[in-house]
């Protein structure tokens, strides 16, 4: 902790500066980075930074611009960065740099392409990109815009992310004709220059798109695509590895043909010449932990990284058992994760208890040296002491959740007014990493006074795929118990005031806080942000409905009921709400739509529940704009100081 000072402002958690997608060199030398700066009344300032893996010399910016700077890629030579801006791809190129201290940097556009850009993969042959971009508009496109004729067909002309190959040296993008039909989300080449490994969905929307994905390999000179079948949910990750003469494409997924549920690597073997693509097998079947990220090594195995409980541990693929083997455990969280060729240096996101995320490198089976610094005011402050918590369900399953104190606080000063926060997901994870940001987070409560409870029920992350799979058709049954296991172990300590108790969650947290006070009146606030109210109109309307029918259990369409859904519905329980809601939603929010505060808004006003609805113009599932953070923090601990009563820590 610190020796801080004694107030965390709104305005220090909304204007953090936040760094950006590392990227690592394929030799190891460096790590490219930006820096998301947000500033009031302007757009963000985004920083392109370049710094020494190894920490040797300290970062240099390249180059600063009030838009975003995203997708960076190195070249296979280490000399140069491809990366994105205002919806173009860029270069630039390194003379100089943190080694020589002075950076030369100079970009410059490499298309002029009227399509949205999605991504891009440089090649092994340092003349070509692969690019997974829109079709620019045809005549009639403009036709059509210019009269207002807007009227949408769904299902025809759908701005599909074709994949085309841009050839540096003339500029031009070529189509990959046997392609053409489908939605390209991922692609990797492999190490020798070979094919590329490419993921697709059937529809540029999540829903059926998801479920409608496949791989595919793709020769990059002739532009011959072979199809190795249908992947699972989610895919993503793919990378190449051989064995014994055989090359294998790994990807991450949900295992087929589950919807929801924890990630697997997944894996098949390339067939040759006119022979059919083989099945493919799960490489982390029985695993108690949950691969997040898979990164492909030229020079040897894939690199992956594990959920572990509270933690990080990152694995290599050992070719000859097909299993991962643990290289490292990082305390807290790690993501983001980049390899150099050889796989001897990586770089990756990190963040403990009381250090924010920053850039972090180093070797896979060491220490990762923290390169970037991008909070050092946020060190004077005095956080909440952040406890592990261990218990059992009362079933009998082990479950764990993090305590977070009153800043300056001890538990011996409790009992203390207590906020059990619940993640989104459900297949999500409170990692032991700093828990700030700008819509609900564990230290804006506890440095306002507050205990606060984040537990990690069974659908969590980071306990293996059954665990993650618990909650298939049965939100708010078994997971709402063990979260209400673990308040009820707080009390009984003394940790919380039971007469002073709050919940609060973002997304299927959201969800739970309603679901909560429609099971009991023990809470005296709940706070209900992007939360669902009713599973059947999830199912219909959701980007991702097809994931939300499982979790749900049913949809509407199924027959005239009763619907498994609309027992795990809060809205079905909103008569026995005697609890005051602070409801709270992006009007534009596509993954949980604002209909769904809309409907609860107007069944608790039908049952004269004392409630607040607040809705964020302009704004999705995430609250974005600058003024809506601030208003969020402020209004949350103000609601739960008027029901809660919070002393200042």
């Amino acid at each position: 902790m610190t020796d801080g000072i004694t107030e965390l402002t709104a305005e220090q958690v909304v204007d953090a500066a936040l760094p950006l997608g590392p990227a690592i060199s394929p030799d190891g030398r460096l790590v490219a980075y930006t820096v998301k700066t947000p500033r009031e009344g302007e757009p963000p300032l985004c920083s392109f930074m370049v710094v020494a893996a190894d920490g040797g010399s300290p970062a240099v910016q390249l180059t600063a611009v009030p838009a975003p700077i995203n997708l960076l890629r190195w070249a296979p030579d280490s000399a140069s960065i491809t990366y994105r801006l205002k919806g173009q791809l860029h270069r630039i190129g390194l003379d100089g740099g943190p080694d020589g201290g002075e950076s030369t940097a100079a970009g410059e556009p490499l298309t002029a392409w009227q399509g949205a850009i999605s991504d891009h993969w440089p090649l092994a042959d340092g003349r070509s990109i692969a690019v997974a971009a829109e079709d620019e508009p045809t005549e009639e496109d403009e036709r059509r815009e210019a009269e207002g004729d807007d009227a949408r067909v769904w299902g025809e002309r759908e701005p599909l992310s074709r994949l085309r190959l841009l050839d540096l040296d003339t500029g031009e993008l070529r189509l990959v004709e046997a392609l053409a039909h489908r939605h390209v989300v991922a692609v990797v080449q492999r190490p020798d220059g070979g094919p590329l490994a490419v993921i697709t969905w059937g529809s540029p929307d999540e829903d059926p798109g998801q479920y409608t994905a496949e791989l595919h390999l793709v020769d990059p000179v002739t532009r011959a695509v072979d199809d190795l079948g249908s992947v699972g949910v989610e895919a993503c990750s793919p990378a190449w590895w051989s064995a014994d003469g055989d090359w294998h494409v790994a990807y991450l997924a949900i295992t087929p043909p589950a919807l929801v549920g924890g990630h697997a690597v997944l894996d098949v073997t390339v067939p040759g010449a006119d022979a059919a693509p083989g099945p493919h097998k799960s490489l982390t079947s029985g695993m108690g932990i949950c691969p997040t990220v898979l990164v492909q090594v030229a020079d040897g195995p894939p690199l992956a990284l594990f959920a572990d409980g509270f933690d990080t541990a990152l694995y290599r693929l050992d070719p000859a058992e097909l299993r991962f083997r643990q290289l490292s455990s990082t305390r807290g969280r790690v993501d983001s994760l980049t390899a150099s060729r050889s796989g001897a240096m990586v770089a990756a996101m990190a963040s403990t208890a009381y250090a924010p995320r920053d850039v972090h490198a180093g070797p896979p089976g060491g220490r990762l040296l923290r390169l970037s610094d991008t909070g050092p005011e946020l060190r004077r402050i005095t956080w909440g002491t952040q406890e592990r918590l261990s218990y059992k369900a009362a079933d009998g399953l082990e479950l764990d959740g993090l305590l977070l104190l009153p800043a300056g606080r001890s538990r011996e000063d409790g009992p203390f007014p207590l906020v059990t926060l619940v993640h989104g997901g459900p297949y999500d994870r409170f990692a032991d990493e700093f828990l700030l940001n700008p819509v609900l987070s564990g230290q804006w409560l506890a440095t306002g006074g507050y205990a606060v409870f984040m537990p990690n029920p069974r659908g969590s992350e980071g306990r293996g795929q059954d665990f993650a799979a618990t909650v298939v058709g049965a939100v708010g049954t078994d997971e709402w118990a063990d979260i209400v296991t673990g308040i009820d172990l707080l009390v009984a300590k003394g940790v919380a005031d039971p007469d002073r108790l709050g919940i609060a969650g973002w997304s299927h947290g959201g969800f739970m806080a309603a679901w909560a006070v429609g099971q009991t009146d023990r809470f005296k606030a709940a706070l209900m942000g992007a939360g669902i109210s009713d599973w059947g109109m999830q199912a219909a309307v959701s980007d991702v409905g097809f994931q939300d029918t499982a979790l749900g259990g049913s949809i509407g369409w199924e027959g005239s009921g009763p619907h498994r859904h609309d027992q795990l519905s809060p809205v079905s329980f909103a008569s026995r709400i005697r609890t005051p809601v602070l409801i709270v939603h992006g009007e534009e929010d596509t993954n949980v739509p604002f209909g769904q505060a809309l409907y609860f808004h107007r069944a608790l006003r039908h049952y004269g529940v004392d409630h607040e609805f607040v809705s964020y113009p302009r704004e999705g599932h995430l609250i974005r704009e600058r003024n809506h953070q601030l208003d969020l923090l402020r209004r949350s601990r103000d609601w739960f100081d008027r029901k809660l009563g919070a002393e200042p820590s």
